[in-house]
């Protein structure tokens, strides 16, 4: 190669700044030995609103780090340029008006012929949209995640739901040798309230008796749920059995209460339910399937007997 071509080649600095500065990433160099800017670019002014005279030394842009991601990400910063790794740092910056910019950092460790650490080159990225993109989603993620543990029809806890707080509920019982208590009700001639005044007073219906139960148990860890169709079950921890009848004798009179009108019923002319309720002090013995079905067992005994009762006993 003769000397003109390989002058021609050789790269030309002043080109590299121009492109460099034309660009939306911010360029920086820190010379390791004084931990002192060598460069940044002019860029960050804009971004952040400190002038590129202001960046001196690391400690600068360390004071320019929010204080809740400062120490995390300085050390993680310091620990990685010192091993020679290149590295990546997300964290939010604080501009000149006290607001802050979310920023990754992106790092190139520059080593001396010895291995020993030169400097650090790096670009600062503006990634704000972004981070309110991935906050947005995040939110929308939890939505999901909570539609799916929600009965979409009344609004309250789910099947899915009721599986998940049974259990946790079941281990707090067996762990602790305290009694758990569940209520499972149905309304009474339901399929005939439907066939009767058509699916959406039907849907009326049961968005109403959901919303009357739902408060018929008040405490904490009391837990009520749509279990399937017109079936809704309540889970009552550390409720002994005549604690969790008395709620059960709250829920049907709640239900009377409300005197929706039930033409085709065969107990009453308004809407009434009927109830199957069981109460164990588990041991690792036991299983929730066998006590589960224990208390549907008690509800069809009630429906046997009549309807518009409770059944807490065989």
């Amino acid at each position: 190669m003769n000397k003109r071509v390989q002058k021609q080649m050789e790269p030309d600095s002043a080109v590299y700044k121009t492109l460099l500065e034309s660009t939306k990433a911010i360029p920086w160099k820190i010379d390791w030995s004084t931990m002192k800017f060598a460069y940044i670019g002019p860029q960050i002014e804009a971004l952040l609103g400190w002038t590129p005279e202001s960046w001196v030394t690391v400690e600068d842009w360390a004071m320019r780090i929010h204080a809740e991601d400062r120490e995390g990400v300085v050390n993680f910063c310091v620990s990685q340029s010192k091993s020679g790794v290149d590295h990546e740092a997300d964290y939010r910056a604080i501009t000149r008006d006290g607001e802050h910019v979310w920023i990754r950092d992106v790092v190139h460790v520059v080593r001396k012929p010895d291995g020993e650490v030169d400097a650090l080159i790096g670009f600062m990225f503006d990634i704000t949209e972004r981070k309110k993109t991935e906050a947005r989603l995040a939110e929308l993620q939890k939505e999901l995640e909570a539609l799916s543990y929600r009965d979409s029809l009344t609004e309250v806890a789910n099947r899915r739901m009721f599986d998940s707080a049974l259990e946790v509920e079941w281990a707090n019982a067996v762990k602790n040798r305290t009694p758990l208590s569940i209520i499972m009700l149905d309304i009474d001639y339901f399929k005939q309230y439907n066939d009767h005044y058509g699916h959406i007073r039907g849907d009326a219906c049961l968005k109403q008796i959901a919303g009357v139960l739902n408060q018929a148990a008040t405490r904490t860890r009391d837990f009520f749920a749509r279990y399937g169709g017109e079936e809704f079950v309540l889970i009552l921890p550390e409720t002994d059995r005549a604690s969790g009848l008395k709620v059960a004798q709250r829920c049907r009179k709640m239900v009377l209460k409300e005197k929706i009108p039930h033409e085709k019923s065969q107990v009453e002319s308004v809407v009434t339910i009927s109830l199957g309720m069981a109460t164990i002090i588990p041991s690792t013995q036991d299983h929730r399937i066998d006590f589960m079905e224990l208390v549907d067992k008690r509800l069809y005994m009630a429906k046997q007997r009549g309807r518009n009762c409770i059944v807490a006993e065989d």
